[in-house]
Order: structure tokens, then C-alpha cells, then sequence
């Protein structure tokens, strides 16, 4: 955790201390404390500030002009003093204090932005990549892709399809874009070895962790070179505030000019968090890790339920009822084969995510499905304590128009598992 900052500093000015190395606190002392570096009045839970500009120094002697661009003395990632704030597409109270307790949650310096898709967007900017390999996963990442193509033409490749890598000329600076477990199956992918193939071609590997946050995965042990995160999900986790994130490395090289030059260069896309959305972020971290275990606890008992059924080991009448309309279930969990090879248990030790698929036998059926629950709102987005399922052909035009998608909450499993059986049941009887 990083030291309280000169609090007669402004933004451009060091700390008094170098920074110190990451304490070894828990997850979830670190989403309660991390930020308590920033503390500067008798308040537990932090205000909210919605100034967006901010007094300079009184003292004319303390008075220092900088350009836009210049790089601040102060470490990446670092606590900045309430008083030392100029204007809030710069920094302000409450991003600033969100970042710091991310920087401390994903172990690396982070960078907030309006939305995920604003962090992918500034992530490609930085980058400037020729090259990008790219699997199916979110929609909108493509959609962000096809409008940086049109300004800079470069060429988009297919994730799996490593020849087409070196055809298009895949190497040093371009982007090997992995997202994992993937949305909306939440089917997971081998960090390691998609590391492992861009790095030999000279290229960084960008990692959407958006579906697997802390502690369900640790990307940085399998050499990503950045992480993304649309933190709208389960940084945000009650449904109710946008926000992206970008993690650089600290084994990467470069490291310290990547990340103060996204920071300049987010000043001028002007891609910045709200002051509403950065207290509201700060306010879910504090839970983020008995949120994340819960769901993603609930989810892999569900899905455990639903894939028997689906497969005949369960010849329950409650699995059955399930078996009539249900053809089959994705998730990182059913993906025998990773697990038996052991590189999918490894890589996700604590759980495999809140969010899986359920591919009905019929599109209509998937279509009806939502209508029949009672506690799973139908609703797009994923990650809040709530429960939600989506006939995912309201949002995404590129998934099968038989795929439901499910982002279980915190609410009791058996509750759940419940809502659903009966909802199944009710769709069979429909005939439909």
C-alpha cells in the first residue's frame, strides 16, 4: 500500500515516501483499507464529491504549471491528497480513491474509465496496434474494433486460427486479445498458453477478466500484459453504475510509460468516471470478495444441477422437468476434458464464474423462459447481487436465438435452483 502524500502536494508533485510493496492483507481487508491512505477527516464512509474543478494553491510560491502531457513525479497507481486535485478529467476525490483500491485488489496500477468499452477503446489508442487476434466473446469489444478499424485499417484476425495470425503479420506491437471465462457461455480459455503465443511474436496479450475478478483468477501469474475489466459488473455489483478498468503489468517492459500515457491520453479522450460512479465503486469494493465467492459458489452448484440433469446422471422429476426443454449447459465447470488436463483448475482455483448459458431446444422456448421465473429478472448485463437471465437475442445479434443467459446473485442456491425447475416445468407444459 502506498504512503498518505505530501497533503500540501498537488497532482504533479511526489509522495514524501517511495511507494511500499503490495502488504500481504486478504482480499478482503484490502477492499476495506486499501484506500486508507487517502483518509484525511474523521468520516468512515468516504464523501462524495461532486466538484469538477478545484482551488489551486493560495500561496503564490506554490503555484507550478505543467502541460497536459507531463508526467507526474508521484508513483503509478499511488494515493493522491484530498487538496492536491486541479480539474476532474484529471483526477478527483472519489476515482481516485476507487483506483487505488483497485490497484491494490488486482495487484497492479489501474485506470478507470466510463465504461468498459471507453477502457477497451483506450487500451487499443495506447496501443496502435496493425494486428488484432480477436475470438467471438463480447459483441461490443467487436463493435469498438470495427470503429478503430475504420480510422486506422488495421487488420482484425481470427483468436483461434493462429495462421491467420502470421498471413496478416501478427508481431511487435500488436494485440492478442483473449477474453476469459467468455460471455455470454462463460466457457474459459488457457491464459498461458494464448500469452505464451503472442509473446513469441513480439505482441502483448490484452485479457478481458471482466467474468473472473478477484479471487476467481489471477491473470498476472500467466503472463498478461494488461487486464481489462468492464467494472459495471462485479467492481460495480448492484446494477447501478458504469465503469471500465485498465491493469498494466508491472513485469511488463515499459510499465510505468504505459500507464502515464493512458493517463495523459484519457485526460484528452475525456473517457472519465463520474464522481456519483467512482464513490458508488468504492462503496462495492468493500464486498467484492464475499459478493464474487457467493456467486460464483451459487452459480457452480446450479449449473452442477442443471448439466446432470441435462446429461441423464440426474433422473429426479425435478431433473427431468429440466431435461424436457433444456438441450444443454456451458461454463468453465462442464469443461471436463481442461479440467481432468489441469491447467482450467489452476488457473481458476477458487470458483469458474457467476455466469453460464443454457441453450434451450427451441428458440421460442428460450424466448418464453424469463417469463416463467420469479427471481431471475430479465434484464441484460450480469454481476449485480441479483439474480438476472437474458434471451440473449434482445442484445446480441451473433449468439443462437436458443441461448438464455444466466448471472446468478447472492440470493439462497436452492431458492434458485427452485425458480428455475419450475420454470422449466411450466415451459413444458406450454408445448411450445
Amino acid at each position: 500500500m502506498v504512503p498518505q502524500p505530501d497533503p500540501e502536494s498537488n497532482p504533479n508533485v511526489s509522495a514524501t515516501e517511495p511507494p511500499k510493496p503490495h502488504l500481504p492483507y486478504s482480499l478482503s481487508t484490502l477492499g476495506i483499507h486499501a484506500d486508507d491512505p487517502m483518509n484525511s477527516s474523521t468520516d468512515v464512509a468516504p464523501a462524495l464529491h461532486t466538484s469538477t474543478t478545484f482551488r489551486y494553491p493560495s500561496d503564490p510560491s506554490k503555484l507550478k504549471p505543467t502541460d497536459d502531457l507531463d508526467i507526474p513525479a508521484r508513483a503509478p497507481g499511488s494515493a493522491i491528497a484530498s487538496d492536491a486535485h486541479i480539474y476532474s478529467r484529471l483526477t478527483a476525490p472519489n476515482t481516485s480513491r476507487l483506483e487505488l483500491i483497485l490497484t491494490e485488489l488486482l495487484e497492479a496500477p489501474c485506470l478507470t474509465y466510463g465504461s468498459g468499452l471507453a477502457a477497451f477503446h483506450a487500451l487499443l489508442v495506447w496501443l496502435n496496434p496493425k494486428v488484432v487476434a480477436i475470438g467471438a466473446g463480447y459483441h461490443g469489444c467487436h463493435g469498438v474494433l470495427d470503429i478503430y478499424k475504420k480510422l486506422t485499417n488495421c487488420k482484425i484476425v481470427d483468436l483461434f486460427d493462429e495462421k491467420s495470425w502470421d498471413e496478416a503479420g501478427l508481431g511487435k506491437g500488436d494485440v492478442v486479445h483473449l477474453e476469459t471465462p467468455v460471455n455470454p457461455s462463460g466457457k474459459a480459455y488457457n491464459i498461458k498458453y494464448f500469452t505464451e503465443q503472442a509473446h513469441k511474436r513480439g505482441a502483448v496479450l490484452t485479457l478481458d477478466a471482466t467474468f473472473a475478478p478477484p479471487p476467481l483468477q489471477d491473470p498476472w501469474k500467466f503472463g498478461a500484459d494488461f487486464v481489462m475489466h468492464s467494472g459495471t459488473k462485479y467492481f460495480g455489483g448492484h446494477s447501478d453504475m458504469l465503469c471500465g478498468v485498465v491493469a498494466i503489468s508491472r513485469k511488463k517492459e515499459g510499465w510505468e510509460k504505459d500507464y502515464w500515457g493512458m493517463f495523459g491520453e484519457r485526460l484528452h479522450l475525456g473517457a472519465v468516471m463520474g464522481s456519483l460512479e467512482g464513490w458508488l465503486g468504492v462503496r462495492s469494493l468493500r464486498t467484492l470478495e464475499l459478493r464474487v465467492l457467493r456467486q460464483s459458489e451459487n452459480a457452480g452448484k446450479l449449473v452442477t444441477f442443471l448439466d446432470d440433469a441435462v446429461r441423464g446422471k440426474d433422473t429426479s422429476e425435478d431433473a427431468n422437468a429440466v431435461k424436457a426443454v433444456v438441450a444443454s449447459i456451458e461454463h468453465a465447470s462442464t469443461q471436463h476434458e481442461d479440467l481432468e488436463s489441469g491447467w482450467l483448475k489452476e488457473q481458476m482455483p477458487n470458483g469458474f464464474g457467476p455466469v453460464f448459458a443454457m441453450h434451450l431446444k427451441t428458440a421460442e422456448q428460450a424466448k418464453r423462459l424469463p417469463s416463467k421465473l420469479h427471481l431471475f429478472h430479465h434484464a441484460t448485463s450480469l454481476g449485480g447481487v441479483e439474480s438476472l437471465i437474458e434471451w440473449r437475442r434482445m442484445s446480441d445479434n451473433t449468439v443462437e436465438p436458443t441461448l438464455v443467459r444466466v448471472s446468478v446473485g447472492i440470493e439462497n442456491w436452492e431458492d434458485l435452483k427452485k425458480d428455475i425447475v419450475e420454470g422449466c416445468r411450466a415451459l413444458a407444459e406450454e408445448r411450445v
